[in-house]
């Protein structure tokens, strides 16, 4: 009998060694845990492989699921990130990590020694997870839950761009929009806010309307560039974002995950209402926006 514990035993063993030596998908992992959003880890880490140039991203199967791979003189090392929403408001983040030219002396090295291929790994997460730390004190996101966006009748610019552009096309267009209207006597109805249309997030770029509310009437001037839209009253989730809002988007990744704890289902079409004239300078934490996530028609009350 203990004959046959100990073959089974053996051969348990053996099975572990062979997965952990062929089959294992990675030859290190590194974790930590953050408040950040699922978005804004993503952000971030995207964030540091564009400022290095041995490194390069490679795919994202979504926002909490991405690749990247760092060139080295002698292999390439690829770093796969999975996030994940933990239930206490953080986020748990797995960087899965694999030398593509060395995997199997690693394998066998890393339990037992601190190889340079450990060091590197261990370096390049804490690189990211440093300049998370340090963005995540420039900006608060504060979620509110549920929502009414309210119905307005708004003078537009249509716009395109990445995320981070956004304030770039709302300045260029600032000047646009409000000459017209104090030009023509129109009469605001509240504060300048952005409508994305359409978030391709896998690109982290998006179509949308810079506006200003106005009061509607039956002799509006036309302008070309300039369009009038309604902005019809719709359930929402909301957020507050204090910061620059350059990364206001962060808001919108909070938003994402506060609906898919609470199984909510949402479209990808934020609305963003600025209480803070940039302009004015000041503390940025103190500049304030209202974030909406719109819910789904079918989403009950």
């Amino acid at each position: 009998m203990r004959k046959k514990i100990g073959l089974i035993l053996v051969a348990l063993v053996l099975v572990a060694l062979v997965w952990y030596l062929f089959i294992k998908p990675n030859d290190y992992t590194v974790r930590f845990h953050t408040k950040a959003s699922t978005g804004t880890v993503n952000q971030i880490a995207k964030f540091w492989v564009n400022q290095n140039e041995n490194a390069s991203f490679v795919t994202q199967k979504n926002l909490g699921d991405f690749t990247h791979i760092q060139s080295l003189n002698d292999t390439s090392l690829t770093y796969n990130w999975q996030v994940t929403i933990s239930n206490d408001s953080t986020s748990q983040v797995k960087v899965y990590i694999t030398d593509q030219e060395n995997s199997l002396i690693n394998r066998i090295l890393i339990p037992f020694l601190d190889t340079d291929f450990k060091k590197r790994s261990k370096n390049t997460v804490k690189e990211v997870f440093d300049l998370l730390n340090s963005h995540l004190s420039n900006f608060k996101t504060t979620v509110l839950g549920k929502a009414i966006i309210p119905e307005k009748y708004c003078a537009c610019v249509s716009l395109k761009s990445t995320q981070l552009e956004k304030v770039k096309g709302m300045m260029e267009n600032y000047a646009k929009l409000s000459g017209f209207i104090a030009k023509n006597n129109i009469e605001l109805d509240g504060r300048p806010m952005i409508a994305i249309e359409k978030w391709d997030v896998q690109k982290d770029s998006i179509t949308y309307n810079f506006c200003f509310p106005i009061i509607k009437s039956d002799s509006l001037p036309q302008k070309e560039g300039i369009f009038y839209k309604r902005i019809e009253e719709q359930k929402a989730l909301k957020a507050i974002y204090n910061g620059n809002y350059l990364t206001s988007d962060r808001a919108w990744y909070a938003l994402l995950d506060y609906a898919a704890k609470k199984k909510l289902t949402v479209s990808k079409t934020p609305i963003e209402v600025f209480h803070t004239n940039p302009n004015m300078g000041g503390n940025e934490l103190e500049w304030k926006a209202e974030i909406f996530m719109p819910l789904q028609a079918q989403e009950p009350e």
